[in-house]
């Protein structure tokens, strides 16, 4: 009995993945106005030293001035400094977005100005996001979020002195108007409503930014969670191979190894092989590779698209819609920094048109946890194609969705060996808009641990060109016990995707001939358990 409740309790654990930014460690710091809660933030960011840490200033988000209440900023006898000034409802927004890991704009307010400007911040995959301003602690649906909370108390004539020279020096104000509003405005609401926020602290520092001994003990226990937090996210991905789930064997699409592949392949792993055949071999095999790929997109009849039988091309040669099939989205490359950049080439071959976007994934080399850098993607949405025309490659307008199209997206690797790359690109992916469904993962060498953290985390197709020989063992015995539900899926599958028909019935003998030997390959083997891949092409070994 035990032993099953175990059991199940590793199979719900296992499949379940949470990437660092959907629960980032948030921080609440605030002090009277000039009392230093930029400097202790500033410092806590240089210590910690994580490039995934967001500075959020509740100064961004006042509300909006009417004429009226403009004309009196600029008179200085507007007040800035109660709580009503701030929009509320925005900051709860911003930051509930930042807590639940998605993409976030944050305004930005003009002090000259006295308004917010047409700027916007796109925030995404934040670690760490520290929150400061003289209200952070005021909102109990605020204070619900952070996971620290922090008050610097500096003595209220520093403030006024550091208050003076700041307004004056970076907002461009004179020196009656600061002194009119600190007296009207700034020190009454700080007696009457910042002072009582500090009961709402778990850290208080007392003199500010130059009390270093507080700061640097508050440092390291910020240093302790995140190293916490960074424990977590490494057991969800091991976890992610403990899982007793089976692998979906009929999303995993192995090349055919044909006498091509096998002399392609020989030549790639050859070490004496010169950067020039490498490439030119390679650039052969991405061709395989994304033909595969585009074989399990889905298609629809050229009627579809038009209403016409035939069309007449520009060299007068009139085309058959009846018999011709055309793809039914639009396609999308996304391409793994540096590894999946080796299929650009190809990828530009074969389809034109693709839109390509940027992600750059890199391990930690002290933890081994995955660390999002970059992200550059394409709207995932396209301008629906009604005619034979050029597509539209302007700005998409979100609003009128019916017009609007998913795009499939291409995933490109050259190697999968942890896997923990790829399961968080495909996060990444789905966070900006495409579904599991949409999505197909494209590689030469894939591990048997990658491929099963993978399919457990995510329902995706996966096109491979080498197997493990582990993998294909399990294979075999999965196909020749379930080969007829094996073959019923494959004929539920060629109902929607005429084109991967044959494919799709090949690819259990190609999965079978694995097992001959021809294909095997080992985890332990140096191909499949170094990135070796983009090295060679672009020439860095």
């Amino acid at each position: 009995m035990n032993n099953n409740r175990r059991r199940s309790s590793l199979s719900s654990e296992a499949c379940k993945y949470v990437p660092p930014w959907s629960s980032p460690y948030i921080i609440g710091i605030a002090g009277l106005s000039g009392s230093g809660k930029t400097t202790v933030a500033q410092q806590i960011i240089k210590a910690i030293n994580t490039p995934w840490t967001v500075l959020l200033s509740m100064d961004n988000f006042y509300k909006p001035l009417n004429k009226e209440m403009s004309e009196s900023a600029f008179k200085n006898e507007y007040d800035f400094d109660h709580p009503d000034a701030l929009d509320w409802d925005s900051v709860f927004n911003c930051l509930k977005n930042l807590k639940e890991g998605n993409r976030t704009e944050i305004p930005v307010y003009s002090f000259s100005k006295h308004d917010r400007t047409d700027k916007i911040l796109n925030i995404y995959g934040a670690n760490v996001v520290i929150l400061e301003g003289i209200y952070t602690l005021w909102d109990q649906k605020l204070l619900d979020f952070m996971d620290c909370k922090i008050f610097v108390d500096t003595d209220i004539d520093i403030c006024y002195s550091r208050r003076l020279l700041r307004d004056i020096v970076q907002r461009g104000r004179d020196l009656p108007g600061v002194i009119k509003q600190w007296d009207s405005f700034v020190k009454p609401n700080a007696i009457s409503y910042v002072l009582p926020t500090m009961n709402n602290a778990d850290i208080i520092i007392p003199r500010g930014s130059d009390n270093s001994i507080a700061i640097n003990i508050l440092i390291e226990h910020i240093k302790k969670q995140l190293i916490i937090k960074s424990k977590q996210h490494l057991s969800y991905l091991n976890n992610l191979g403990k899982s007793l789930k089976p692998i979906p064997w009929n999303n995993i699409y192995l090349l055919p190894f044909t006498n091509q592949l096998k002399v392609i392949k020989t030549i790639i792993l050859n070490k004496s092989t010169s950067n020039d055949n490498f490439v030119f071999y390679f650039d052969r095999l991405a061709n395989l590779l994304i033909t595969e790929a585009l074989d399990h997109v889905t298609y629809k009849n050229g009627l579809q698209f038009n209403n016409k039988k035939s069309i007449k091309t520009p060299i007068n040669y009139e085309l058959d819609l009846i018999k011709t099939i055309f793809q039914d989205r639009p396609i999308t490359g996304v391409c793994m920094i540096r590894g999946g950049d080796i299929f650009s080439r190809a990828l530009r071959r074969n389809i034109p048109a693709a839109r390509i976007g940027k992600l750059l994934i890199q391990t930690d080399s002290l933890t081994g946890e995955p660390q999002l850098h970059t992200e550059k993607l394409p709207n995932p949405y396209h301008k629906r194609i009604n005619e034979f025309e050029d597509q539209n490659e302007g700005e998409v307008d979100d609003e009128n969705k019916d017009n609007l199209i998913r795009s499939n997206v291409l995933l490109f690797d050259a190697q999968m060996i942890s896997g923990v790359a790829i399961i968080m690109a495909i996060k990444v992916l789905l966070d900006n808009g495409w579904l599991e469904e949409d999505i197909i993962v494209v590689c030469y060498a894939a591990t048997e641990k990658s491929i099963k953290r993978v399919t457990n985390a995510f329902n995706v197709k996966i096109v491979v060109g080498c197997l493990s020989l582990g993998m294909a063992c399990q294979t075999v015995a999965i196909e020749e016990e379930n080969e007829q539900q094996v073959q019923n899926l494959q004929n539920i599958n060629s109902n929607s995707n005429s084109n991967s028909n044959s494919n799709s019935n090949s690819n259990s003998n190609i999965l079978k001939n694995t097992i001959n030997g021809d294909t095997g390959d080992n985890d332990t083997d140096w191909w499949m358990c170094n990135r070796f891949i983009d090295e060679r092409y672009y020439g860095t070994v």
